[in-house]
């Protein structure tokens, strides 16, 4: 891959993912002005979970059978940016959600097409992705400080007006006006009969006859839970505490994923992967035992400290399980089997997490005052017993291949 095509890539990823991030942050701050309750925040963000579920039949099943990739990319952004800028000032509950969920359909294929994209210009992907995918991460990381600085500099309430919407809507129609000038990526599956059952990952339950890996999938599903509270309610729960640039400083997450994701090859020889997937779980519980018990006073490390943890709750743990579900799969069912994870965490684990919260949120709500403490509580305790679960029942066994630091210390 020429420097051209480099940065051609690179800011591909970086929009993309400023798009993402200019939004989903802030949202559940937003919603909370308007007059949201948690069980319709957590409705709202279950869109998003909704579409990640449905975006696989799209692309497996139409985009990847009869249209170029950058094209279609470039259609679902455009389309995306309109739908979301003219959702951006809905206050009536049923009409957002039903906006957001148009937006979510629009732009959740579009994280498989960025990586198709990518692929289809690479010689050497497993050198040459991580270079490229880093910039969706400092795009992430941009879009909060945008917002932080837009707060800083003009408007104070900015995290809880529409503003972080429209601004993601505008960078969504530049995405796809972009996407037009990307380098060709023809369909790959051309003629060829794509099932619902390949799109789902159905190949890969067959995996599931080994006890290690039907662990592994049952905690995936369980921790997946727990973790929609952090990205559902951190920014409303950081805003109602009155910190100041919250979405500045949760990007301070971001850049300890960056962080850990370099270091990760270290902790895996030491490791291991059911260490790996403990440490990554464990994390969890201990990030909101932080914001149970942070303030803006004396605590106030606390709640930097669980933000700074995000670097070891997503790398260890999503990271891991993907790289461990590549070793266990045979090279035929692999991709399917990376969907299937996938439908599992982000879809079903996340979705149902999504509800939960709000619920939670709600129940521990009176008279419009939060009982922050007993909210992070919950999925704390909910994430100590998967991972006591996980600890004491996943017994994973070499799959022979050497070399491999995945199996090394289990």
């Amino acid at each position: 891959m020429d420097a051209k095509t480099y940065f051609r890539l690179s800011l591909m990823m970086f929009l993309e993912f400023f798009v993402w991030g200019a939004w989903f942050v802030t949202l559940g701050t937003h919603l909370g002005s308007i007059g949201f309750t948690g069980s319709q925040i957590g409705y709202t963000y279950l869109m998003n979970n909704i579409a990640a579920i449905i975006s696989p039949f799209f692309v497996g099943m139409v985009a990847d059978r009869y249209f170029a990739s950058q094209k279609v990319m470039g259609v679902l952004h455009l389309l995306g940016g309109v739908i979301l800028y003219l959702a951006a000032d809905i206050t009536t509950v049923g009409w957002l959600v039903f906006g957001l969920l148009l937006y979510n359909l629009a732009y959740m294929p579009t994280l498989a097409l960025v990586n198709a994209v990518s692929f289809h210009q690479m010689k050497s992907p497993d050198a040459e992705f991580p270079r490229v995918r880093v910039w969706g991460t400092i795009g992430w990381i941009a879009a909060g400080l945008t917002i932080t600085l837009i707060q800083f500099k003009f408007f104070a309430d900015v995290e809880k007006s529409s503003l972080p919407l429209k601004m993601a809507a505008i960078a969504s129609v530049v995405m796809g006006l972009y996407s037009f000038t990307l380098p060709d990526t023809p369909p790959q599956n051309v003629g060829k009969e794509i099932t619902a059952g390949e799109v789902l990952g159905i190949k890969a339950l067959r995996l599931m006859k080994e006890r290690s890996f039907f662990i592994f999938v049952l905690c995936s599903l369980l921790i997946s839970i727990p973790l929609a509270f952090y990205y559902n309610f951190t920014n409303l729960f950081l805003n109602d505490l009155g910190m100041q640039g919250v979405a500045g400083k949760q990007s301070m997450g971001q850049m300890s994923e960056v962080i850990f994701m370099i270091l990760m090859p270290f902790f895996f020889v030491r490791l291991g992967v059911k260490k790996m997937l403990l440490v990554g779980m464990l994390a969890w519980v201990a990030r909101y035992a932080l914001f149970a018990n942070g303030n803006l006073g004396a605590s106030v490390w606390m709640l930097y400290a669980g933000i700074l943890l995000h670097g070891v709750c997503f790398d260890f743990f999503f990271v891991t399980g993907q790289i461990y579900t590549d070793r266990k799969a045979s090279k035929d069912i692999r991709a399917s089997a990376q969907g299937f994870i996938a439908l599992i965490t982000y879809g079903v684990g996340i979705g149902l997490g999504s509800l939960v919260s709000g619920y939670v949120v709600d129940a521990f709500t009176v008279n419009g005052t939060k009982d922050w403490r007993m909210i992070w509580y919950i999925p704390a305790a909910f994430a100590a017993v998967v991972a006591l679960f996980f600890a004491l029942m996943f017994k994973d066994k070499p799959s022979g291949k050497t070399g491999n630091a995945l199996q090394e210390n289990q």
